[in-house]
C-alpha cells in the first residue's frame, strides 16, 4: 500500500473517530439527562450507576447506528432546502431509528435469554401510541440542537463553528478564512 492511500484512509479513520465521539457524547449526555430526569420523576434518591452504565453504552452503541446511517444518506432528502428543513427532518427521522433500533436491540437480548420474540418487545412510553409518539416527540427535540449545530458547521466550513464556540479573540477573526 503506498504512503498516499495510507494517509488518506488515517485520515478517514481519524474524521471517522471524530464523529463517532462527538455523536457519543451528546448522545450520552442525552440519555444520561433521561435517567436523572427518570429518577428524579420516580422520587428515587439515590442515582444508579447501572442506569447511567446503560446510558453510556446505548450512547456508543446508537453513535454506530448514527454514523452507519449517514453513511448510508439517510435523511439527505431535504438539503437543498433551508436549514429548518433538513434540521427537523433528520432530528425527526433519527429519533424514530433510535426508537427502532432500542426495541430490535430489546427484542433480540429478550429472545437471547430465553424469552419468546412476543414477550421481548419493550413497552415504549408504556406501550401505547401515545406514550411512544411522546419518547419520539421527546428524543426528535433532543436531537434539534445536534443537527442544527451541525448543519451550521457545514455551512460555515469545517473547524469555523468550532473557532466560534471556543477559542479566544474576536468572533469576526474566528469566522474569517485563514490565510496560507
Amino acid at each position: 500500500m503506498n504512503s498516499d492511500r495510507l494517509h488518506d484512509l488515517a485520515a478517514r479513520g481519524i474524521d471517522e473517530f471524530r464523529r463517532f465521539l462527538l455523536m457519543f457524547v451528546y448522545l450520552w449526555v442525552v440519555f444520561g439527562l433521561f435517567v436523572l430526569n427518570e429518577a428524579v420523576i420516580l422520587g428515587n434518591t439515590n442515582v444508579s450507576f447501572v442506569s447511567q452504565g446503560f446510558a453510556l453504552v446505548n450512547a456508543a452503541i446508537l453513535a454506530k447506528v448514527m454514523l452507519v446511517a449517514e453513511d448510508l444518506k439517510l435523511g439527505r432528502r431535504f438539503d437543498h432546502l433551508p436549514m429548518i428543513y433538513p434540521i427537523a427532518y433528520k432530528a425527526s427521522l433519527f429519533a424514530i431509528v433510535f426508537i427502532a433500533f432500542h426495541a430490535l436491540e430489546e427484542t433480540v437480548v429478550g429472545m437471547f435469554a430465553g424469552k419468546s420474540a412476543a414477550a421481548s418487545v419493550p413497552a415504549i412510553g408504556g406501550g401505547t401510541w401515545i406514550g411512544i409518539a411522546c419518547v419520539w416527540a421527546i428524543m426528535t427535540v433532543s436531537l434539534l440542537p445536534f443537527f442544527a449545530l451541525r448543519e451550521i458547521s457545514q455551512v460555515l466550513g469545517e473547524g469555523r463553528l468550532w473557532a466560534l464556540m471556543f477559542h479566544h479573540g474576536p468572533k469576526a477573526q474566528a469566522a474569517s478564512p485563514k490565510d496560507g
